[in-house]
């Protein structure tokens, strides 16, 4: 059990703190209002008379209509205000004989619980009360509701019985059970008889309920029988469990979070794979414009070091160019550059000429010395 309450037993100048247990609960088959057409839940709103919108708990106020029309209307902040000098504590006002407390009085009750420091003086109060056979009548504030009630013991527990004011107890008026009604002893002996033969002591658990129990059987047959139907689902409205507070569905609710995301993403794909095309060909041009780059530096660097060659092979290297010869060489550079020779051959032809007036000059020295 769950307390709904906590407070103290106050009487004389004893303090016995207690937790407040609701002692009964009802039960009943649960059976829900539907459509019978479709299965689907009787659903009641709350709506105003005036414009007709659906209205929220958090703008729900309470409002009293006086005699002459007018209307007061009282928020929780106004009824906060009102003084409940009980509303923590259970005030003992006076102890009486059971027997003079009217049953039809007696409303909603509950068990009090002591606390582990207050177990002795619990016990003190529950013996005092079981050897007078006296109810203690106390005060107390339970929901934001000052209510008189009885202190009594029920086997080891004291319980605390909540009792009408005695305006709420209505009048028994029935002018048919004015007139004098003749009983003849015979009569009386009778049924006083029957009473007699009848007579048994209580035992509330040798009674139950045969509706219910009849009811639970038909659900039963119809359940073996097959004649059930799927609940039907409402769109946008969530679950409810058995004391009708909605559940939240967070699988569903996940679901549909990655639908959305994936609903989205699409576009964003397709911009990114045309900019990814678009930037892609730059990359390739680039490459390309750097191979051709690198390929004249290549070409470039072979043609000088042919050069260089053809400078050591002539002996010439390190000479002083001739005049205009830096533009003379860049010229006969172009030259060969346009007739498509390349350097090696040239400095090849240069090296045969060379050798070949060589030889003429020594075949004509030798004549003249014979």
């Amino acid at each position: 059990m769950r307390a709904i309450w906590k407070g103290a037993v106050a009487f004389g100048l004893v303090n016995v703190p207690v937790k407040l247990y609701a002692a009964t609960g009802e039960h009943q088959v649960p059976l829900h209002q539907v459509h019978r057409a479709d299965g689907g839940r009787i659903r009641y709103r709350k709506t105003c008379s005036v414009c007709g919108e659906s209205v929220e708990m958090t703008d729900i106020a309470k409002g009293y209509e006086t005699a002459d029309g007018e209307l007061v209307i009282l928020t929780d902040e106004d009824l906060a205000q009102l003084p409940l000098a009980t509303e923590r504590e259970i005030e003992v006002v006076e102890f009486v004989p059971q027997e003079q407390v009217d049953p039809i009085l007696l409303a909603k009750t509950y068990y009090l619980e002591p606390e582990r420091t207050a177990v002795k003086p619990y016990a003190l109060l529950r013996e005092a009360l079981a050897t007078t056979e006296r109810m203690a009548v106390v005060k107390v504030a339970l929901r934001q509701r000052e209510s008189m009630a009885v202190l009594r013991v029920r086997d080891d527990v004291i319980c605390l019985q909540t009792l009408l004011w005695p305006d709420e107890v209505r009048a028994a008026d029935f002018p048919v059970l004015e007139g004098d009604v003749q009983v003849r002893p015979q009569e009386l002996a009778m049924a006083s008889s029957l009473v007699e033969s009848l007579a048994a002591d209580f035992d509330p658990s040798g009674f139950e309920d045969s509706y219910e129990g009849a009811l639970e059987s038909l659900i039963e047959a119809k359940v073996a029988a097959g004649s059930t139907q799927g609940v039907p689902e409402v769109e946008g409205a969530g679950r409810r469990d058995s004391d009708g507070a909605e559940v939240v569905d967070l699988l569903a609710a996940l679901q549909r979070s990655v639908e959305k995301a994936r609903g989205g993403r699409p576009e964003k794909q397709a911009a990114g794979t045309s900019r990814g095309r678009g930037s892609g060909a730059e990359p390739k041009e680039r490459a390309t414009a750097k191979r051709g780059s690198r390929a004249k530096t290549s070409a470039g660097a072979s043609a000088d070091g042919d050069t260089a060659a053809e400078e050591r092979a002539t002996g010439t290297e390190g000479a002083a160019p001739a005049r205009g010869g830096g533009r003379g060489g860049g010229s006969g550079r172009k030259k060969a550059a346009a007739s498509g020779k390349p350097a090696a051959s040239r400095s090849s032809a240069k090296q045969d000429e060379g050798d070949g007036a060589s030889s003429s000059t020594a075949r004509r020295a030798k004549r003249r010395a014979s």
